[in-house]
């Protein structure tokens, strides 16, 4: 729900900033920047204090906005994670758009297109809502993030990353924008998601195995995976590089002052036990917020959480849209203005976020997901497992599709067998209990399970208790018994729909990002 105190506080701001004394309606509305990298955990950023990733745009916006400590996002997965960002509403209130490649449903709109219907010129560059299909709106195909700018290639620094030009494509953009309409763009790189070049960030990056400070410890601690590690840190800093070029874009052009930039990732790592998952690393994101005109107290770090569907919610507020004139259903979150102003008293609590997931990606018989509601809370998180004798990465028979292919992965698979393996096989793709509750200021890799010990029982009863209350409040279908629903909704791309029956019947498939050992001809426990 928007707030009005939120509103009239943000309004101030930017009438105080003015020299003379309009009306509301001569204020100047604010352009939007919104930078998202494909598949980065908190804390990969230099404004963390993470030694080895370079990022100097985001470390820039952190220092001269807003850095926030405690983001996640609902749902750990590309299309439902930015379901919400777009909707403000959690993935299980959004029918379809819970799971991965679904059709996106025709009753909720985007504040990206709700913008665009009130005087905002928007756009995107890469990667938007995806995967998955959308329908039409008054006979054209929706644009859920604005048209496309793409156009402008380059030669990238290594293989498999992208030949978009982000940053130029930025610039088109911009070239092309009517001067009298303010802006909101989607800057939706594809780095750091799989595949990568493997050795690039040593070869290329000029990176060292030693840079590696801190290897979970759910993962093997050798030199493959930090190979790994290094490689996907040298795609963050891809991702960030343009970023960069974009805020020195807007300074030259004398709009930085009045854009509001907001920097995240839609989930964690593309590893084992991260991205997909609903562990710490997978759904716990950098975050950060810059705004020169807006953001009363620059350099400050937010230790509140926040949840991603907070985001729709503070950029409609912004742009001055008011919620009956936005055409979109019902937001669940909250403005993040109130951290903006740093003089205003905030009457909300910011203690907790919930978490989820449905079905992911494909490789389970009858297309079935794996079902979790979850809430993190005063550093400890809550999991419920609804299936726990499915298997949480997907099926072995299948490869472990809900796992994107990897050298780490790869090699837990390889040696799982040998005795000091299978302890990782068994964190990373083996079954789980109905619950689990993890302290994450001192076990953060979540890998010592406290559902059992009667000294938390107290803490995890009431999370628990507020958690269901929360989302029974919210309409969450399985609290209501209703919960098969989401594994009925069929995908959107034909080819995965039944993949699981299809590729056991001997059908060649296109399995996505695996390897050929990843498979595994029996079922192991």
């Amino acid at each position: 729900m928007l707030r009005l105190l939120g509103y009239l506080a943000i309004l101030g701001i930017i009438l105080g900033a003015c020299q003379s004394d309009p009306t509301a309606e001569d204020v100047p509305r604010p352009n939007i920047l919104f930078a998202i990298a494909d598949d980065a955990s908190f804390p990969h950023m230099g404004a963390y204090g993470c030694t080895w990733v370079n990022t100097p745009g985001f470390d820039r916006i952190a220092k001269e906005g807003l850095l926030f400590t405690n983001a996640y996002t609902p749902n750990a997965k590309c299309a439902p994670s930015r379901s919400c960002i777009l909707t403000g509403r959690n993935s299980w209130q959004l029918e379809e758009a819970a799971n991965h490649i679904p059709y996106f449903p025709d009753k909720f709109t985007t504040f990206m297109e709700s913008l665009g219907e009130n005087g905002y010129f928007v756009g995107h560059t890469a990667k938007g809502w995806a995967p998955g299909q959308v329908g039409e709106r008054n006979g054209k195909k929706r644009q859920l993030t604005g048209p496309a700018f793409n156009d402008k290639k380059t030669d990238p620094p290594a293989e498999h990353i992208s030949n978009n030009d982000y940053a130029e494509n930025f610039r088109d953009f911009l070239i092309t924008k009517p001067d009298s309409l303010p802006f909101c763009f989607w800057y939706g790189s594809t780095e750091p998601h799989r595949r990568y070049e493997y050795g690039a960030g040593i070869e290329k990056g000029g990176k060292q195995l030693s840079d590696i400070d801190n290897v979970p410890d759910f993962w093997p601690q050798n030199d493959t995976v930090r190979t790994d590690i290094l490689d996907y840190a040298f795609e963050l800093e891809y991702f960030d590089q343009h970023l960069a070029k974009m805020l020195d874009m807007l300074e030259e052009a004398g709009e930085l002052a009045n854009t509001i930039v907001v920097v995240t990732a839609d989930n964690g790592m593309p590893f084992p036990r991260v991205k997909g998952q609903a562990y710490e690393l997978s759904n716990h994101l950098p975050f950060a917020i810059m705004w020169p005109e807006g953001i009363q107290q620059p350099g400050k770090k937010i230790e509140e959480y926040i949840s991603f569907i907070d985001i729709a919610p503070t950029l409609m507020e912004i742009a001055q849209v008011p919620p009956e004139e936005s055409g979109m259903q019902a937001m669940q979150g909250r403005s993040l203005s109130y951290f903006f102003a740093n003089q205003l008293s905030d009457s909300t609590t910011w203690d907790y976020v919930l978490l989820g997931k449905e079905r992911h990606d494909i490789g389970r018989p009858n297309d079935w997901g794996y079902p979790v509601r979850g809430i993190v809370k005063n550093d400890y998180l809550y999991i419920r497992n609804y299936e726990p004798d499915r298997w949480p990465a997907g099926n072995p028979e299948t490869g472990y599709l809900n796992t994107d292919g990897s050298p780490t992965k790869t090699l837990i698979l390889d040696h799982r067998q040998t005795s000091n393996m299978e302890q990782y096989w068994k964190m990373n793709f083996g079954k789980r209990p109905i619950e689990e509750f993890y302290n994450i200021s001192d076990d953060p890799d979540c890998v010592r399970n406290l559902a059992y010990d009667p000294e938390v029982a107290p803490i995890m009863e009431s999370m628990k208790t507020q958690m269901l209350a929360e989302l029974k409040a919210q309409g969450d279908p399985r609290m209501f018994g209703r919960g098969e629903i989401f594994d009925e909704y069929v995908y959107a791309n034909e080819n995965t729909r039944g993949f699981y029956e299809r590729y056991m019947e001997g059908e060649e498939l296109n399995a996505g990002w695996v390897n050929p050992t990843d498979f595994q001809e029996i079922e192991v426990e």
